[in-house]
């Protein structure tokens, strides 16, 4: 061992406060032999080392498998010694291994993957949720409306004629009516639809209410429900439920909506279903056009109105698909008959049971 390959160190063994001075040599691949005045001898492992420490002329080192011993030594070192030290960690272990910029990169492609990912989960996700889930969620949000949902004999017959006129399938949707005075609908998880009360007054002939049924009845079949309350609420709410206060829920599923792609289809499933049950098509149409007049909007934009019609885009061009959809000199049938269209408006005032919407409550 020659001058040349030693370096004055110092170190504290980790079993007392008595510090060691002396020299450090390389022995053999990957072992620093260290050696004080006095004659201690203590052999080294340099994949065991760990940088702890920078000082102003001398960098510190830890032991992995003695985390109480230090060793000191030269801020220069011989090109040896450089070579089988670990270096000193500025940003992190694996951050230092890489580099900073290579670091950063690979950091904002992970951290691009995982806001992608977050972000279009709700729209794989949605539709493989199992129905069994979706039937639960349903119930608890349903659940949440309390005794707010209105309930007359006639009423209720007038709802299920209309199901039965625009659902085909086997297992019909299940249609209440919220006692809340507002412009919407909305298409819960297990094939629930709530038609707001301020709606059906709003609307001026049954087939304004089918059309609107329709649309909803579309966003179940076509499994665009899960997506949109993914999507508004995230996946918390399929282990927590929904919000305990009725407000909250209210004004949570009032807000629901979905992408312009999913409006379009659902559109399509209803145009569908009223041709098939000859429904005319015009009433819907007119719905659109009579809420663009009220509350503003035109033929590409989206009326003022908080509510059914302002969560989904586009009404001026989707009553013009509507009214093109209608056929000339075909012979539509009316879904209810006055009497029945009237047994469904007056629902939540025969109802004496029903509570009143109170947004406060």
């Amino acid at each position: 061992m020659t001058d040349d390959e030693r370096i004055p160190v110092s170190w504290y063994d980790g079993q007392s406060a008595a510090r060691h001075d002396g020299w450090a040599a390389l022995e053999g691949p990957g072992t620093i032999r260290l050696r004080s005045d006095w004659g201690d001898d203590v052999a080294v492992a340099a994949d065991d080392l760990r940088h702890v420490d920078s000082r102003r002329d001398s960098h510190v080192y830890a032991l992995g498998s003695n985390d109480n011993f230090r060793l000191t030594v030269p801020r220069d070192l011989p090109a040896s010694f450089d070579a089988v030290l670990p270096g000193e960690a500025r940003y992190g272990g694996w951050v230092d291994r890489f580099g900073l910029i290579k670091a950063s990169i690979a950091f904002g492609l992970v951290s691009a993957a995982a806001l992608s990912a977050f972000l279009t989960a709700p729209e794989w996700l949605g539709p493989r949720v199992p129905e069994t889930w979706e039937r639960r969620l349903g119930d608890a949000m349903i659940g949440d409306f309390g005794n707010r949902l209105c309930s007359t004999p006639y009423g209720d017959e007038a709802i299920a004629k209309m199901v039965e006129a625009v659902d085909p399938g086997a297992e019909k949707v299940r249609v209440g009516v919220a006692n809340i005075d507002m412009v919407n609908a909305v298409a819960l998880p297990g094939g629930q639809i709530l038609l707001f009360d301020g709606l059906i007054q709003e609307a001026e002939s049954v087939e304004e209410v089918v059309g609107v049924l329709a649309h909803e009845v579309g966003h179940v079949r076509e499994r665009h429900v899960m997506t949109s309350v993914l999507r508004q609420f995230g996946l918390s709410i399929l282990l927590s439920g929904f919000n305990s206060s009725f407000a909250d829920t209210a004004f949570g599923v009032a807000s629901l909506d979905y992408s312009r792609d999913a409006e379009r289809e659902a559109d399509s499933y209803a145009r569908a279903r009223l041709q098939e049950a000859s429904i005319s098509p015009l009433g819907t149409a007119a719905f659109f056009e009579r809420m663009i007049e009220q509350y503003g909007g035109d033929e590409d934009g989206e009326p003022a109105i908080v509510g059914w019609i302002a969560t989904h885009p586009s009404s001026g061009e989707r009553a013009k698909a509507f009214r093109d959809a209608h056929e000339k000199g075909r012979n539509y049938r009316p879904v209810l008959t006055e009497a029945e269209f009237g047994a469904l408006k007056t629902m939540c005032e025969e109802d004496e049971d029903v509570e009143d919407f109170d947004m406060f409550f």
